[in-house]
């Protein structure tokens, strides 16, 4: 068995990292190799005197496959904003071709069982004035795990990713719901709204702040193995 999928969010700061964490350790705990990818991040801290993204180091850690840092992230722009306004500061150009060649690459090099490519901030995050994360993912041909950030807006943020998603021609395989806080107004009624109206199953929950990765246990089985989604 081989699986690759993209992971994007109905936003940015919505826990992509968190889930990608959670279902390559899952993957690992059931025996399979394992690799997170993050071709393009902006955002990068100063350590030990290399530029390093926070969420590329942590797809690092979670892979069972060991690789440069420069594999899981070989576009590294360091001002925390819009990836194609960091570039221009920056006077480098990404494009789309050259990160699915860095992807291309690495699963090449590395065949594991399970590979996730995560993508920066929501659906269409522009990666220059033409090209999109979309069309990263529809380059690459895989299929897409949506985490949807369970605040106010939800539902038109999670319904409007998925129907372009899927007018891009690229297939939602699932949807992760991440509660963002403890008290949010109508928790439950939305979560019921998105599980009847998205086009794709739900395949977790997340609990607030809850970092156990055995949560991500009870539902990564349809993801990785196509169970029964959590109902």
């Amino acid at each position: 068995m081989r699986k690759r999928f993209f992971i994007t969010g109905t936003d940015t700061e919505i826990g992509k990292t968190t889930v990608s964490e959670a279902l390559l350790r899952s993957a690992q705990a059931h025996g399979l190799s394992t690799l997170g990818l993050k071709p393009l991040a902006a955002g990068a801290d100063d350590i030990d005197g290399q530029w390093r993204n926070g969420d590329a180091l942590t797809l690092q850690a979670a892979s069972s496959v060991k690789v440069p840092y420069e594999t899981i992230n070989p576009v590294l722009l360091k001002a925390p904003m819009a990836p194609h306004i960091a570039a221009e500061r920056e006077q480098r150009r990404v494009t789309v071709q050259s990160l699915a060649g860095f992807c291309r690459g690495a699963f090449m090099s590395n065949p594991v069982d399970f590979t996730l490519v995560e993508g920066a901030g929501g659906w269409v995050v522009p990666v220059n004035s033409r090209e999109t994360l979309a069309d990263l993912a529809r380059e690459l041909q895989l299929e897409v795990i949506l985490v949807v950030g369970m605040k106010l807006g939800c539902l038109n943020h999670a319904l409007l990713t998925a129907r372009a998603i899927q007018a891009d021609g690229v297939k939602l395989a699932g949807w992760v719901a991440n509660q963002l806080s403890a008290d949010m107004n109508g928790f439950n009624e939305n979560l019921q709204t998105l599980q009847r109206l998205m086009p794709a199953p739900m395949i977790g929950l997340l609990p607030f702040m809850n970092s156990d990765q055995a949560i991500a246990a009870q539902w990564a089985e349809a993801i990785l193995f196509g169970s029964d989604p959590v109902k």
